[in-house]
């Protein structure tokens, strides 16, 4: 991406960025599979006429780069790619009835997902969201100031000024610059997974969590959409409890979607492409870069490849507040490393996971496939 001038006001960024249409209340996020939504158009270039014009019309772009101006990470240019993928716990809409809507939305889930060099392996980061982080200053939707804050909760970032703060946010915390953004919405989430036909996972033990409206009993499941969205909102009764637990069945389900996406057949099926392809650009809020079916279709080709097998994902390392044990605060050192490999684009190494309370506990055998995978190469 090229660095833009800064439509900024004092240094500090507008709320949300510049929407190309009108945001739609709908736009509200659980962003889990985000990542792996956008390869469901890889198909998406055959040509077909009205799968161009249908699907191109529901993407709505927020241009972080205006909002941003150019204080930013250097963009490197080396042919790996950074995404920031993110979720949000707004229960506002058709989302009410997974909760109240307190009044603003927060960032329920965050993945950093590197694009290695070659776009052959990925390696992506779980942001827990009850992170204790130094938030920079940001802008409100209102247009007034929000000045920065220390021991801020890394969730309240989108509540305070939209993806822009978000974005700024990670950008600040890691010292890399995200080449792209992307939220997707509960809803768009629950039609994504139907429509995709369910994700087959395996549990080991019952998972009966009321809050999520999920019940399972251990086996194999193939999960629609109602229950994928269970799936990776359990908190309370798997492992500790923990935000931390949940993070690892949300890769383990990533994980499975990536899987089911790469596997599903639609080039011979125009029928299932035109479905599949308004469903999921329905569902995501992209930034201005990948808000066309050109530009999203071409960076769901760079993506078509990957597997599961292809993809580590870790939880960035963290240890529990002496202060709050409600809250977790950054290992510096193994955060250190891990934003370092990112930024030198290689693997990112086991020893900076050391430390971490992350990737640990009892909820990482619940789903098969779950917990930090290995270290692949970056090649």
């Amino acid at each position: 991406m090229t660095e833009q001038s800064s439509s900024r006001n004092g240094g500090r960024i507008r709320g949300g960025g510049t929407r190309r249409r009108p945001p739609s209340t709908a736009r509200r996020v659980t962003a889990v599979a985000a990542f792996s939504a956008a390869a469901l158009l890889l198909a998406g270039g055959t040509g077909l006429g009205y799968v161009y014009f249908k699907v191109n019309g529901n993407l709505e772009g927020v241009d972080i780069d205006q909002a941003l101006g150019t204080e930013r990470p250097k963009n490197l240019d080396d042919g790996s790619m950074d995404i920031l993928v993110l979720g949000s716990d707004s229960r506002a809409g058709d989302n009410s009835e997974y909760g109240r809507d307190e009044g603003g939305a927060r960032s329920d889930t965050a993945m950093v997902v590197h694009v290695h060099q070659g776009h052959k392996k990925a390696s992506v980061v779980s942001i827990p969201r009850d992170t204790l982080v130094q938030r920079p200053d940001c802008t409100r939707a209102d247009g007034t100031d929000a000045p920065g804050a220390r021991r801020a909760m890394f969730n309240t970032a989108y509540e305070t000024g939209g993806p822009a703060c978000a974005v700024k946010t990670v950008e600040a915390m890691s010292g890399i610059r995200m080449d792209h953004y992307l939220e997707i919405d509960f809803d768009g989430f629950k039609g994504l997974i139907d429509e995709l036909g369910g994700v087959e996972i395996t549990t080991t033990e019952p998972i009966d969590d009321p809050k999520s409206h999920l019940s399972l009993d251990p086996g194999t499941h193939t999960l629609d959409g109602e229950q994928a969205l269970g799936l990776v909102r359990t908190r309370k009764s798997v492992g500790d409890g923990s935000d931390l637990g949940r993070i690892q069945l949300q890769q383990a389900f990533v994980k499975a979607l990536v899987d089911q996406v790469r596997d599903v057949g639609v080039v011979s099926n125009p029928k299932k492409l035109l479905d599949l392809a308004d469903t999921a650009t329905k569902a995501i809020t992209p930034d201005s870069g990948l808000d066309s079916v050109n530009e999203l279709t071409g960076f769901a080709r760079s993506l078509g490849g990957l597997g599961s097998e292809d993809v580590r994902m870790v939880t960035m390392p963290v240890r529990y507040d002496p202060r709050d044990p409600n809250r977790v605060v950054p290992v510096e050192t193994g955060a250190a490393q891990v934003w370092r490999a990112l930024k030198q684009d290689l693997p990112i190494p086991d020893t900076a996971l050391a430390g971490s309370a992350g990737d640990k506990g009892d909820a990482k055998d619940v789903v098969a496939g779950a917990g930090p995978s290995p270290s692949p190469s970056a090649g």
